[in-house]
């Protein structure tokens, strides 16, 4: 019981302490020439630049999903300034029918 509560400290410890992060090992034997560190840089740039080009396609998608977007809610709204137009005058129509005006009941 005390092994498992210890460990268990143990763990939440761990998981609290903040991990140190490297993109690179610098012992790494590989990267001891300032040619194999141009390489490496210049793969880095491309991966960048192909990064970059995917969010810009993705961006530019997304915008022009919101202008389609944009003129559905414009169509949607003029529906409805429409619809409320059309009820307010069949509103009219029945009070004018039920004072009496029977030419407005069709």
């Amino acid at each position: 019981m005390k092994i498992g509560l210890t460990m268990c400290a143990f763990a939440m410890a761990a998981a609290l302490l903040p991990a140190v992060a490297r993109a690179d090992d610098p012992n790494d034997p590989t990267m001891r020439s300032a040619a194999a560190r141009a390489r490496d840089r210049a793969i880095i740039k491309r991966m960048n630049q192909q990064q970059l080009a995917y969010v810009r396609a993705r961006d530019a998608r997304m915008q022009r999903s919101y202008r389609v977007a944009d003129s559905d809610r414009e169509a949607y709204a003029e529906a409805r300034a429409d619809y409320a137009r059309q009820m307010s005058a069949w509103r009219r129509a029945v009070a004018a029918c039920n004072a009496g005006h029977y030419e407005y009941c069709d």
